[in-house]
């Protein structure tokens, strides 16, 4: 049976990983050792995860002591089948060889610490790199990982010194490795209380708060406004950008020796830039640039391309949630119970057909609601579970830990099923608290992880950084929590072989004394600051937009958002009026020749986000048949490509059929051209 489990978990990890990275990355368009390296880093954070449960068990079996039980000889066997009283023994039926999990952690450990420390930082430096070599790339990775390291060197030392000048013990391996242990696990414990101090009230808050359709639907129109006023910003950037290239283009001219670098720069820019940077006036008699000013561009060129385009795309998706939202408002009035959609998307058959209309508005509008506020409850109460946990789990008698107790009391009965599912369940709640909370950081708009494949490489392999530097602590704290740990209930006890590899929490001696017992206290702290939105009402009062109900300035940007979709809905409707004139024109006159809808005179003159994702056509007239809807499409996937689909910048997928009407291949050379 635990062979079984374990090779399902290794697989549901492996699966987890590979969609998140599918959702969040671009696999065509990204390095395949970009791919590969956060696709080791997140598979083994969600490895832990899985497998740490059936280290749990096994311990707690051991524990037991079942593993010295003595076995019954074969005539005791066939004797005991014939009573009705089952042998002692019979309570162990478990078998489990002990060189599975070292062998594992070892390598899990290991090659986490590697990634997380050499190869991803190196890696990151690169991506980000402006240079026009490899050598030049690597030389800057170097630079930056040099002064990165050496700050972290510099810390070292001083500590080391104060260590053998306080404590008079002399600093061999094994010390200065328990010292690099402690100092990594104080940064992931205080890391991890910060997360969750935020996430346990934010998860069920946001499933309460998504239940509810109109404060949901105001909280988009929000976010409508805020993605407007980014778009504006990268506009600008560019444009900014496209200046500084026009003095670069009017300064260098053919034959200069920094020409071909000027050539990759413009090479970056999709078709439509390109001719607006074509329509511009060279300056008179600009001073040709440096190659540090022609790096700097190039990487500011890099950046601002794919924000340009990630915002874009975010502005169109967020519009198509706000329409569906606004549906779901209209339909829930609706008496014939099936659900309409102002814009017609086209759904495979097999969808159509188990996802109907009338099924559509039964779980749109009567369902969901009653759906979302059962998992809020079922994750407010884990929420309360993990701290009260977090406050209590130093007390050893009484044990106070919610955690603790359960896994006792299933182990005193030998329910090893019950350890593996309550562990396996709470386990994977405080990773998607501290997970979820990653997902959503977002540093000085540089690392941010974008769904719909709009995350770029450095801000992929930032967050494989942070899973594999926070994991280690997280699964340190559950065993805290479970009582899985001598050093903080100071009692000898059975360990886990995850505890045996990875360290015991300990922190730093310099604030050993109860930090590691009373600093996640804070956690409770924390979740009422977040509970009673202080730290939003702070970033406001800064000048930092927040979703605030009862602030003048979140009303105001909810009705700038509800005008904006009011203006992209009717020239919406007024684009599809226009297709159908064109296809009753067509079907009047076939002799004559229509150009497609997607066949525009000039340069487009709206944004990304003012297309929809898949193809559609919408007869908004009663006397159209339903089946013309879908026979002049609109395609927005075309026109991303357009603009972006040659240059270095990820393609949009069309999420419906899961495939690409274009398919570009990465790159030439290490990372070039992220």
């Amino acid at each position: 049976m635990y062979y079984n489990l374990f090779i399902i978990e290794i697989l549901s990890a492996f699966i987890l990983a590979a969609t998140l990275l599918y959702r969040y990355g671009d696999c065509y368009r990204n390095h395949i050792l970009v791919t590969v390296s956060v696709l080791t880093a997140w598979y083994f954070s969600f490895l832990i995860m899985f497998i740490l449960p059936l280290d749990i068990s096994w311990t707690v079996y051991r524990q037991h002591q079942c593993l010295n039980a003595t076995e019954p000889t074969s005539v005791a066997v066939q004797a005991n089948l014939s009573s009705s009283v089952a042998p002692p023994i019979n309570k162990c039926e478990i078998s489990w060889p002990d060189n599975i999990f070292p062998s594992l952690w070892r390598v899990v450990y290991w090659s986490s610490q590697c990634l997380t420390w050499l190869i991803m930082p190196m890696m990151q430096s690169y991506s980000k790199a402006g240079d026009f070599t490899v050598k030049g790339k690597l030389k800057s990775a170097l630079v930056d990982n040099a002064i990165y390291y050496g700050s972290y060197l510099f810390i070292c030392g001083i500590l080391l010194i104060y260590l053998a000048f306080t404590s008079g013990v002399q600093l061999d391996g094994p010390k200065i490795k328990a010292i690099a242990s402690s100092a990594s696990n104080t940064w992931g414990l205080f890391l991890l209380i910060l997360l969750l101090g935020y996430a346990l009230v934010e998860v069920p808050r946001n499933l309460w708060n998504n239940s509810k359709k109109n404060y949901t639907l105001s909280y988009c129109y929000f976010k409508i406004a805020k993605l407007s006023t980014d778009k504006c910003e990268a506009e600008e950037t560019v444009d900014d950008i496209l200046e500084s290239l026009n003095m670069a283009l009017g300064a260098i001219t053919a034959g200069h020796p920094l020409q071909s670098h000027v050539e990759t720069i413009v090479q970056k820019l999709p078709v439509q830039l390109k001719d607006k940077l074509n329509s511009r006036i060279p300056p008179d008699r600009p001073s040709p640039p440096s190659m540090k000013s022609l790096i700097n561009l190039h990487k500011k060129t890099i950046k601002a391309l794919h924000v340009l385009q990630r915002t874009e795309t975010q502005y169109g998706l967020m519009l198509q949630r706000i329409f569906h939202l606004e549906d779901v408002s209209t339909n829930s009035r609706s008496p014939d119970k099936r659900f309409q959609h102002t814009f017609y998307t086209p759904r495979p058959r097999i969808q159509r057909i188990l996802y109907s209309p009338v099924l559509e508005w039964y779980w749109e509008c009567l369902i969901k609601q009653y759906f979302l506020k059962t998992m809020a409850v079922i994750t407010c109460a884990m929420s309360l579970m993990v701290v009260w946990s977090e406050v209590t789990f130093f007390s050893k008698k009484p044990v106070l830990s919610i955690f603790a107790n359960v896994v006792g009391a299933a182990g005193d009965n030998f329910n090893y099923v019950a350890i593996v599912t309550i562990s396996t369940l709470s386990i994977g709640y405080i990773f998607y608290c501290a997970y979820s909370t990653v997902l959503k950081i977002r540093v000085l708009n540089l690392y941010y992880l974008a769904p719909h494949h709009q995350t770029n490489e450095y801000s992929l392999i930032f967050s494989g950084m942070m899973v594999c530097r926070l994991t280690p602590a997280m699964c340190l704290n559950f065993l805290s929590l479970t009582h899985l740990d001598s050093h903080i209930i100071t009692q000898r006890i059975m360990e886990t072989y995850y505890t045996q590899i990875m360290g015991h929490m300990d922190v730093l001696r310099i604030i050993a004394e109860g930090f590691n017992i009373y600093f996640p206290m804070l956690v409770i702290f924390l979740c009422l600051a977040t509970y009673f939105s202080l730290g939003s009402r702070l970033l406001s009062m800064c000048g930092f937009q927040q979703f605030i109900g009862d602030d003048e300035l979140t009303t105001d940007l909810v009705d700038e958002g509800r005008e904006i979709v009011k203006r992209e809905k009717r020239r919406r409707q007024r684009h599809e009026e226009s297709m159908l004139r064109r296809r009753e024109l067509s079907e009047r006159f076939p002799q004559r020749t229509y150009r497609a809808p997607d066949q525009r005179d000039g340069a487009h003159t709206g944004l990304l986000s003012d297309r929809d994702d898949t193809e559609y056509y919408v007869a908004r007239d009663s006397h159209v048949e339903p089946y013309r809807r879908a026979e002049v499409p609109y395609n927005r996937h075309g026109d991303v490509d357009d603009r972006f689909g040659e240059s270095t910048l990820p393609s949009i997928r069309d999420e419906f059929n899961g495939r690409r009407d274009k398919m570009t291949l990465p790159p030439r050379g290490l990372f070039d051209d992220v």
